[in-house]
């Protein structure tokens, strides 16, 4: 049975997967990814985890991935190479865009699903609901484990309404069961050695291994620029009729891409501009989320709505856009394990200024392709946001910096090490199944 997925107008196929193979007859790998969240979700552990799944397909990989239904039913899709196991969720209640997998049921469905499946390796993306469950049945099952965390405490107290006066608390129970439930895992990776570190301070007492969520440059790259091999079927003359797409006045712009909630800090952002010497400079902000109304009402009680634009959610076709249609990049974030839109940001040729906080310093070569200052310091992001903006010469000479920088991240390697990791850890994991030929 095929039906077309509405959101994309692909064609879709649901019920029975059978066993892929390739053209000479032997059995295409095939990896289980399992998550909390996934597109439509917004936010960097979805992206990552699509952009992962997608690239493996591309490549020969038979990937399925299963995750919450984002509207309630169950139903599984084939989008885009890679098969969707959607499990039926119900909402978190804590935010509109979150949703839960019910646990009742989902063991005995995944076991079914392992048997028919008998994937190589089962890749968790984050140890909530699906990631404990997959834990337990790889190892009813004797399939090999593998987990990225995208995990901090602190991004999870904002949607739980958490009182300043219990985070800490909840933090360190938090960070206990993390260590809990991860402890027998075949390997874990998160996307910066600060976040490797960042779990070993917090007690994990495994390996963890460093490997970026990485960025795609063909889709992201600097204005004026169309890397060989880019699918881009547009093509800008100048900024101006560039931001005219996106509905902004032709302005000094610096840009913010990501959730508009607490711990973004894009209050931040918005209190700095004022004290941006440049004339008519502006603040483009890309993305939704809890705190929007009241961003918005600061920046009328600054008295520079008129400056402040908010974009909403835009579409992938029209992202990368939005990133040539800017001067520098700003992130005032505290609780960044990487930061895939500051990547997508230098990979786009931009400048960057950053907090210099958790991970962010390992984007930025201050002077080189941009500076970082103290966290909650108005003054000082105004004042690197002034230099950048004033000077063509030196934002350019940095922008380009930023792109060599981002090179080190291409996802092509991401992929490969992967494709590594899977390998090493199915050779090393004795299993109890029988792979079909």
């Amino acid at each position: 049975m095929a039906v077309t997925d509405s959101s994309t107008g692909h064609r879709a196929r649901t019920g029975s997967v059978p066993r892929q193979r390739t053209g000479t007859g032997s059995a295409r790998p095939r990896v289980l990814i399992g998550t909390d969240t996934y597109p439509p979700d917004v936010n960097g552990a979805a992206f990552f985890t699509s952009r992962l799944a997608h690239g493996l397909a591309e490549r020969g990989t038979d990937v399925h991935v299963l995750c919450p239904s984002p509207d309630g039913p169950p139903r599984v899709i084939e989008r885009g190479g890679v098969v969707e196991h959607r499990l039926r969720s119900m909402s978190s209640l804590v935010h509109e865009s979150v949703r839960l997998s019910l646990p009742f049921g989902v063991p005995g469905h995944i076991d079914r699903l392992l048997q028919r499946l008998r994937p190589d390796v089962i890749h968790i993306q984050n140890h909530f609901i699906l990631g404990r469950l997959l834990i337990s049945a790889g190892r009813r099952h004797g399939i090999p484990v593998v987990a990225t965390n995208h995990f901090m405490p602190e991004n999870l107290f904002n949607y739980m309404y958490v009182p300043a006066g219990l985070r800490n608390a909840i933090g360190t129970f938090a960070w206990r069961d993390f260590a809990r439930v991860l402890a027998d895992v075949e390997h874990v990776t998160t996307p910066t050695r600060t976040a490797a570190q960042l779990l070993l301070d917090q007690g994990y007492r495994r390996p963890v291994e460093a490997v970026s969520c990485g960025i795609d440059l063909l889709r992201f790259h600097p204005f004026g620029e169309k890397p060989s091999g880019s699918r881009d079927r547009r093509h800008w003359t100048s900024k101006r009729d560039l931001r005219a797409h996106l509905g902004v006045p032709d302005r000094p712009t610096y840009l913010f891409v990501g959730r508009l909630d607490e711990e973004k800090h894009i209050e931040d952002l918005i209190g700095a501009l004022p004290h941006v010497t440049v004339e008519d400079a502006q603040l483009v902000l890309v993305g939704t989320g809890a705190q929007r109304q009241r961003l918005e009402k600061l920046a009328e009680t600054e008295g520079i709505a008129d400056r402040v634009h908010f974009l909403g959610f835009v579409d992938d076709e029209d992202l990368p856009l939005a990133y040539r249609a800017a001067d520098v990049f700003a992130i005032a974030s505290v609780a960044e394990l990487q930061s895939i839109a500051t990547l997508e940001a230098m990979a786009s040729g931009l400048p960057v200024v950053a907090a210099d906080a958790m991970a962010l310093p390992q984007l930025v070569d201050v002077g080189h392709n941009g500076y970082l200052y103290e966290p909650g310091s108005r003054s000082d992001l105004a004042k690197y946001l002034s230099e950048i903006l004033a000077a063509d010469d030196e934002r350019d000479r940095m922008g380009r910096a930023s792109r060599e920088m981002a090179a080190r991240h291409d996802h092509q390697r991401s992929l490969d090490r992967f494709e590594a990791i899977y390998a090493e850890v199915a050779r090393a994991v004795p299993t109890r199944r029988v792979r079909s030929r």
